[in-house]
């Protein structure tokens, strides 16, 4: 049997795990390698994680993370107002499944953005499509949508992305056509789509943040009626860096 032509045939067909696997088991001693029904099996599980792999690194890359950052990584500590069974909660995804935001609050420094990052990281590798944006960007996408006539086609794009990060809510003033965008994304996402969302500032204060009465009170009742709150505390990280 001409081995480098079945491995070949497998490129060509872009069964690219089956092919290396099978390379590798051709050049093992024939009485070591695995029977014909074991082959199959072990050729058909390479093939199945090899594209799990591939699905997973093509979600990080558009997912524009801002931080390679792992849950496993993160400092869960009673005195930073993070608990192991609060990340274990959200480990499976589940709160993306049920379309539950996470609101994560604290002074700069503290940990925040990377949380946000390592969750997302998680949603990727369980096979949800994520997309992170710092309101910097949010701002300049609207804007840039706004301005070449892509604006509703935008929306729709947002609206079936499972799992949103906003990094470092509150900044910068939102004019009253951001606050209607906003507006927009979380109703279309509601108990649809989870949102993570990053702040300085105390959740108290973003209703007076948002300074609008009518766009505060629906704003707020969107992000808050599926929400977990994480509070970190503790001094900058950076700093102790």
């Amino acid at each position: 049997m001409n081995t480098q032509k079945t491995v070949d045939q497998m490129e060509q067909l872009k069964v690219h795990g089956m092919a290396k696997l099978y390379r590798s088991i051709s050049e093992q001693p024939i009485h070591q390698q695995p029977e014909p029904h074991a082959l199959v099996g072990m050729l058909t599980e390479a093939e199945i994680q090899t594209r799990q792999q591939q699905k997973t690194q093509q979600l990080l890359r558009i997912s524009k993370l801002r931080y390679h950052a792992l849950l496993e990584q993160v400092n869960a500590t009673a005195q930073r107002g993070l608990s192991k069974e609060n990340l274990l909660q959200f480990s499976d995804g589940q709160f993306i499944t049920k379309g539950e935001n996470i609101l994560i609050t604290g002074s700069t420094g503290c940990g925040k953005s990377y949380l946000a990052c390592a969750l997302g990281r998680q949603a990727c590798m369980l096979g949800y499509r994520t997309l992170y944006l710092s309101m910097n960007r949010f701002i300049e996408s609207v804007a840039n949508a706004r301005l070449d006539g892509t604006y509703v086609k935008w929306l729709n794009q947002i609206g079936k992305i499972p799992l949103i990060i906003l990094d470092d809510f509150g900044l910068q003033s939102l004019d009253h056509n951001m606050k209607i965008t906003l507006l927009q994304i979380l109703e279309d996402r509601y108990a649809k789509g989870a949102t993570i969302i990053t702040s300085q500032l105390p959740i108290k204060l973003w209703y007076d943040y948002i300074a609008e009465p009518t766009l505060a009170d629906a704003i707020m009742d969107r992000l808050a009626a599926y929400a977990h709150k994480i509070e970190l505390k503790g001094e900058s990280l950076r700093i102790k860096n």
